[in-house]
């Protein structure tokens, strides 16, 4: 059974630019960069026939073209535990449209609603080992980082695959988002599941 999420994949440019903030942290478990994605909506593990029910359902969804602003760092914490380092996301319009459309198109396949709001986010590091004040210190140090806006012009459905150490996150479809009135680019679409 595939394990999947959808999210909006972080261009190269702006890739090295988030490792260039990893590191000095100790106990801090941080994320490679071939693995930084903003996630639009966690899937989980389901069965091969309706992981292409959720391919269709994604391949129907029409959007623009935007930009995504990053602003600063954050954690999130669980029941009182410091668990991960991010890096915050602004919520923009075109940004929470599409990801509408995903939740929408994901419960027209017969998945549930998801519970948890949408708090958009590139996940830097795993942190429930590393020291809280170290943490905090680090996310004032960076506070200001802010780079270029990232140009989104498809969304993408992975697979991710668990590790002993990290999770290995396998692109699966590309989903392109065009100007409105432009013809759809026909895909290269091959069931993998």
């Amino acid at each position: 059974m595939p394990r999947l999420f959808v999210a909006l994949p972080i261009p190269e440019q702006l890739r090295e630019e988030l490792a260039g903030l990893a590191g000095g942290i100790q106990g801090a478990r941080w994320v490679p960069p071939e693995n930084y994605h903003l996630t639009l909506r966690f899937i989980g593990e389901i069965e091969g026939w309706q992981a292409d029910e959720v391919d269709e359902a994604l391949a129907s969804i029409r959007a623009r073209p935007f930009e995504v602003q990053l602003a600063g760092l954050d954690l999130f914490e669980k029941a009182g535990r410091l668990t991960s380092l991010h890096v915050k996301v602004e919520r923009g319009e075109r940004l929470l449209h599409l990801q509408s459309k995903v939740e929408q198109a994901l419960q027209r396949a017969g998945l549930p609603p998801e519970r948890r709001r949408f708090a958009p986010h590139i996940t830097l590091a795993r942190t429930d080992k590393a020291a809280p004040d170290k943490l905090i210190g680090f996310v004032q140090a960076h506070n200001l980082f802010r780079p270029n806006p990232m140009q989104v012009e498809h969304f993408r459905l992975y697979s991710s695959l668990l590790g002993k150490e990290q999770a290995h996150y396998e692109p699966e479809v590309d989903y392109p988002l065009e100007e409105p009135g432009a013809s759809p680019a026909p895909l290269p679409r091959q069931a993998r599941f």
